[in-house]
């Protein structure tokens, strides 16, 4: 028999065959051979092949409420709201009509509260409209009476002019008062009265200051002197 040493200084048969090493203890050697498997008892179970899958009855798009339209789930709400009425005393149904009819009663006041104050900021800003407007008339008046008598050359001042005009047009002032038209006191101011034959009617007999109208509201009447029957 050869022994050899190692490195490590020890003896090592090498006639030893190496397949006889130790065994680990207890027998893990084919636990599951087929001669050791017990057979269940008990009746078999035939799974149907077109049983629904878990997918199918969840799919994963929704479930079958997800299709409902706005309407139908509107009408469900009410449905469900009448059902839940019907469960009510006579006394519970009393109360919720009246909490509904203060609910829609609430809704209509503030409808008109909006509707009130719209309606009064419009007409606050046509009254502060119409009163710059009523500062600048005697500016107007002075630039109409020289654009008649040719005071107003050519140049500058006629562009300055035209622009003033430019920007009361944009607020629809309306000048008021022509000659030969009936007199109206709502928008006419007589200052004299000239017996004139032949005259059937209180008629202008002529302008002696212009009137403007802002919109439907008369900013300055228009001073004439009105023809009547002599």
């Amino acid at each position: 028999m050869a022994d050899s040493n190692n490195a490590d200084g020890n003896v090592h048969d090498e006639n030893v065959d190496d397949a006889q090493e130790p065994q680990v203890e207890g027998d893990v050697t084919d636990a599951t051979a087929p001669e050791d498997l017990i057979e269940a008892e008990g009746p078999d179970v035939e799974v149907p092949t077109d049983a629904p899958s878990a997918a199918d009855e969840n799919p994963a798009d929704g479930s079958p409420a997800d299709d409902l339209s706005p309407e139908d789930e509107a009408l469900l709400a009410d449905a469900a709201s009448g059902i839940a009425e019907d469960r009510l005393s006579p006394s519970d149904r009393d109360l919720v009509a009246e909490m509904r009819a203060d609910m829609l009663r609430a809704q209509a006041e503030l409808v008109n509260f909006r509707k009130r104050v719209e309606r009064d900021r419009e007409a606050n800003r046509e009254v502060a409209i119409a009163e710059v407007v009523r500062a600048l008339l005697p500016a107007l008046d002075d630039l109409t009476r020289a654009e008649a008598h040719g005071d107003l050359p050519e140049g500058p001042m006629q562009v300055i002019g035209q622009k003033i005009r430019a920007g009361f047009d944009r607020f629809k002032l309306v000048q008021i008062g022509e000659k030969g038209e009936t007199f109206d006191p709502n928008i006419h101011e007589a200052i004299v009265q000239l017996p004139t034959p032949g005259a059937t009617g209180q008629t202008v007999a002529d302008v002696v200051e212009p009137g403007y109208k802002l919109g439907e509201r008369v900013l300055r009447a228009a001073k004439v002197a009105v023809a009547v029957p002599a």
